[in-house]
């Protein structure tokens, strides 16, 4: 192999949740695999190539084993502060092209940022996720990306780390899924954990809060607009449903550093 030109990168992170940015390039998912890896390359839960399509920016993103995810609710936010930050963006508002569709950005005045997530649709079927000897039944939901969502009494019932939970019928999710778990601690406010698929236990999932909002909403019964808290490990991020089920997620958005990688062609 000849070694390549290095490649400009940033790391950043959305409550906790990391993520590579690169401007350009198109990696393989061995790079990518290799480059997030925590202990051999720079560490991340995904990876962001940051690329146009149509007019539009798109996020060409992939989780942290190399395989490939429709979009990323926190890894989209730092994507658009990455954008403005930089001055390749100068609107406050845009839009962000995704294999899940195009999301509405909104930068606002108090440094965070929204994303226009589009409806969040509670799909027919009941998983059962199984976890330490215990079963729960919960919701299908998709943001684009799939999700099975499960309320528990107190998260205190989980252990520190999280291994990768059983979720059947397998036949709900060919492609693999995201698992919440979710604590009620008030009205409209929520505490979840997540084990998101191809990375493992995360600080943080963007679509998986929105995923949990919904479902919330569902299973208390509230009909039209509703405004929720999720509170994640890294922090915490607004969800907002409108008459429409549309969804609105808002939060900050980090960039650590830049850097440059070498990758062997």
């Amino acid at each position: 192999m000849t070694p390549s030109t290095p490649l400009r990168a940033t790391k950043g992170h959305g409550t906790e949740n990391e993520f590579i940015l690169i401007p350009e390039g198109n990696l393989s998912p061995s790079d990518i695999a290799s480059l997030c890896n925590r202990n051999s390359g720079v560490g991340a839960d995904g990876l962001i190539q940051i690329k146009q399509r149509d007019g539009h920016w798109f996020m060409d993103y992939r989780n942290s084993d190399g395989s490939l995810a429709e979009m990323c609710g926190n890894g989209i936010r730092v994507m658009a502060k990455y954008l403005y930050d930089r001055g390749l963006e100068s609107r406050t508002s845009f839009d962000i092209d995704t294999r899940a569709g195009i999301k509405r950005i909104e930068i606002k005045a108090d440094g965070r940022i929204s994303a226009g997530m589009g409806a969040v649709v509670i799909e027919a079927g009941t998983p059962t996720v199984t976890y330490g000897g215990n079963s729960w039944l919960g919701f299908k939901v998709s943001v684009g990306n799939p999700h099975a969502v499960v309320f528990l009494e107190s998260l205190a019932l989980l252990p520190e780390v999280l291994e990768k939970p059983t979720v059947t019928p397998a036949s709900l999710f060919p492609d693999g899924v995201n698992v919440e778990f979710v604590e009620i601690l008030d009205e409209r406010h929520l505490s979840m954990r997540v084990f998101e698929r191809g990375v493992g236990e995360t600080r943080s999932c963007g679509t998986g809060t929105c995923a949990v909002a919904v479902a919330a909403a569902a299973q208390a019964g509230v009909v039209g607009a509703s405004t929720w808290r999720v509170d994640v490990l890294g922090g915490s991020l607004e969800i907002d449903i409108d008459a429409l089920g549309e969804v609105t997620m808002t939060g900050p958005a980090v960039l650590v550093n830049d850097f440059e990688v070498n990758i062997d062609e």
